[in-house]
């Protein structure tokens, strides 16, 4: 194998152990969890979006619109909690809850949640994580890079198969970190949930039950509501689909500088 082509080897390892780096997150002491931040751990920003519409429409402030949609219905109460003000002042008129979710309040409030949670070492911050992503995108062109312009042999295959094959495994590390999922098994091995509505009587705990376990729950405890306001069937809703990794934004274009030889 040629020397260039450990050149290229040593930038793709090294392209490596720097997103290995950015993913790398410590765990804090923190205070307990509101449901929607638990939500966002396990479904990712719609699913805390849908934490809060169920708390304002505990109080009378949200109701189901037109055709899936969500409106205001009334003021949104003595809350002082940021992301259910956010949703509440967001629905100047009636939307559904994937515009609901990006709109400019409601994502300001989500942004300080992630934020709030990063610092607690439960999600991975949403640049680092970017930056992480892009450098493991960067890998297998590298070496394929390496390949082309230093010639194809056995050893170079074998060799440069370990990196690409390290890059797709750190790509399927989630947003979440092993310290939020751990939490959420805790929580649910304590709050299974219910056979029956009739067994939950405070308003908290249906919010708790609908942060932990998405649209069972909702079916469970508000049907007509989540049907009507078209609060189910969204990916972001399925257990744990932003803890496992599946709640990544495929939106996300990368670029890799500097994997070309001159």
């Amino acid at each position: 194998m040629t020397t260039g082509m450990w050149w290229f080897l040593g930038v793709a390892v090294a392209q490596l152990v720097a997103a290995a780096v950015l993913l790398r997150v410590r765990s804090q002491d923190r205070p307990e969890l509101p449901p929607q931040a638990l939500a966002l751990l396990r479904g990712g920003p719609r699913a805390a979006v849908v934490v809060a519409l169920v708390a304002l429409h505990q109080r009378g402030a949200v109701a189901a619109g037109r055709r899936g949609t969500i409106r205001a219905n009334g003021g949104a109460g003595s809350t002082r909690d940021p992301l259910q003000l956010g949703v509440h002042r967001s629905l100047q008129r009636a939307l559904t809850l994937r515009l609901l979710a990006t709109r400019p309040k409601a994502r300001q409030a989500l942004d300080a949640l992630r934020a709030e949670l990063g610092r607690a070492g439960l999600l991975r911050p949403p640049g680092r994580l970017r930056t992480a992503r892009a450098l493991l995108v960067c890998v297998p062109p590298t070496v394929a890079a390496g390949l082309v312009a230093t010639g194809v042999s056995g050893p170079a295959l074998a060799l440069g198969a370990v990196p690409v094959l390290a890059a797709g495994a750190l790509l399927g590390v989630p947003p979440t970190t092993r310290a939020a999922r751990r939490l959420l098994d805790a929580l649910r091995a304590r709050h299974p949930l219910p056979a029956r509505r009739q067994e939950v009587t405070e308003a908290r705990e249906v919010l708790l039950y609908v942060a932990l376990y998405g649209d069972p729950a909702l079916t469970l405890f508000l049907p007509h509501f989540s049907r009507d306001g078209g609060l189910l069937g969204h990916r972001a809703h399925r257990e744990d689909g932003y803890a496992t990794g599946r709640g990544r934004n495929p939106e996300n274009g990368f670029t890799c500088p500097g994997a070309t030889p001159d």
